[in-house]
């Protein structure tokens, strides 16, 4: 108890006033195994940033979520649904994140080096290779600098998409979406949209904390942390002095990489990623 009242004060406080709307259905990605037929898939870079949703009229987080981004950013946003990536550049997740944290987001510079980072159109009619033509034609169009089309190309070979893979990881990118040219736009996880990358990864909620010891007494030694199936597990690696120091909040979502499964059915070789944004 004591433990959990020293670190209390290290913990993120979120402004009460960011409410929960209904959240956008968006499609959601998974693993790709390596046996797919290539030849059905419009292939991506995959962009370390976060997801938003256009609706028209606002930015909303995957959740629902309000994103207070200016209005002159806004105001530069085509008039039609979206789907995208909220992106800074590589290796700069935590910037963006903690943007769209901000009490006072609108007004912060690094709006001006934002990209809208767009891929689909979720309303529109048809497959992804009718969606992504309709797209293709709306940037066409576009006379602004803030969005950005996330381009579209065909893979021959499961060797040609590793050419790729380690391509866009040397550049420091994150990795590559597999997008199915026939599939119509849906909520969930399916076949229809797949990431590779070099490691697994998933998320968890944050239930507790373990204290740290030697170098990280008076510190988070592990996160206590929750999967999707109901299991739970310390997390305690990947971490900085900071964000032991300040860790994540009770109840928020955070993002692990890890290497298969233990015999237990637990993730191995789990790492802290990153917290994933308040939605």
């Amino acid at each position: 108890m004591a433990v959990l009242l020293v670190l209390g004060s290290f913990l993120p406080v979120w402004a009460a006033s960011h409410a929960h709307e209904l959240p956008p259905g968006l499609m959601l990605a998974k693993r790709y195994q390596g046996t797919e037929a290539l030849e059905h898939y419009g292939v991506s870079e995959k962009y370390d940033g976060v997801r938003a949703y256009w609706d028209g009229m606002s930015l909303v987080t995957r959740s629902g979520r309000n994103i207070p981004a200016p209005e002159w950013f806004l105001a530069q946003i085509p008039d039609t649904t979206l789907d995208g990536e909220l992106w800074l550049g590589h290796g700069r997740f935590s910037e963006v994140s903690g943007l769209i944290r901000r009490k006072e987001s609108d007004s912060h510079p690094l709006w001006q080096q934002m990209k809208f980072m767009v891929f689909d159109m979720p309303e529109e009619p048809g497959s992804f290779a009718e969606r992504y033509e309709a797209l293709k034609t709306v940037m066409a169009d576009y006379r602004g600098t803030e969005c950005k089309l996330v381009e579209q190309h065909h893979a021959t070979s499961h060797e040609e998409l590793d050419g790729w893979l380690y391509e866009i990881l040397e550049a420091g990118g994150e990795g590559l979406m597999l997008h199915h040219w026939e599939s119509q736009y849906h909520a969930g996880r399916s076949n229809d949209l797949l990431k590779v990358t070099l490691v697994e990864d998933d998320e968890a909620i944050v239930t507790g904390y373990e204290p740290g010891n030697g170098r990280l007494k008076g510190m988070m030694g592990a996160l206590r942390v929750k999967l999707k199936n109901g299991r739970e597990f310390l997390l305690g690696t990947g971490f900085s002095d900071e964000e032991r120091e300040s860790p994540p909040a009770l109840g928020q979502r955070v993002r692990f990489t890890y290497r298969g499964l233990t015999a237990d059915g637990l993730p191995r070789f789990a790492s802290f990623d990153r917290i994933r944004p308040m939605e």
